[in-house]
């Protein structure tokens, strides 16, 4: 009776699991302001886990860069820095850009369109044209007035997107 109930519960996983797998997730909801033009099409979208480093200029926190590694079912595939600019760890290739359009997000910084503004390498990045910062999580800057030329990190994740024109 005890293999019974055991190979039935290992059958109800393994068919419940299957019917997950095999079910289309659905994806995050993109605000209006910060949708891909048309003329693109989705590359990959890679989860970004960091900081958001902070410096005080006049009594206020400003941001000095992102730092934070990209990756793909846990394993590293790419940099973001100051630029913004991401650069693949596995081809070289990179993509620089600058903000289109941003959509508030309580608690985190906002997500964010961004237009490509600089490819190099024949990589994954080499014909990125759009990339979007979506269910971003932390990086806000500290409340309140800071002491000059402190600085500062803020944990953040953030899921990438990538875009190519069709």
């Amino acid at each position: 009776m005890k293999r019974m109930t055991v190979a039935l519960a290992i059958g109800a996983l393994l068919l419940g699991g299957a019917a997950t797998a095999s079910a289309t997730p659905a994806g995050p909801r993109v605000p209006d302001a910060i949708k891909v033009p048309d003329g693109n099409r989705h590359l990959a979208t890679y989860y970004g886990e960091g900081v958001q480093i902070y410096g005080c200029t006049n009594g206020a926190w400003t941001l000095i860069q992102p730092a934070a590694v990209l990756s793909k079912h846990g394993k590293p595939v790419a940099l973001h820095s100051k630029g913004p600019v991401w650069t693949s760890t596995v081809d070289g290739s990179t993509v620089g850009a600058s903000a289109q359009a941003n959509s508030p997000r309580e608690g985190a910084i906002p997500e964010l369109l961004l237009k490509a503004n600089l490819n190099t390498g024949d990589g994954v990045f080499g014909k990125v044209t759009y990339i979007q910062r979506l269910d971003t999580r932390g990086g806000v800057a500290p409340a309140g007035t800071c002491a000059a030329g402190a600085q500062t990190a803020v944990p953040y994740s953030a899921d990438y997107s990538f875009w190519v024109a069709k």
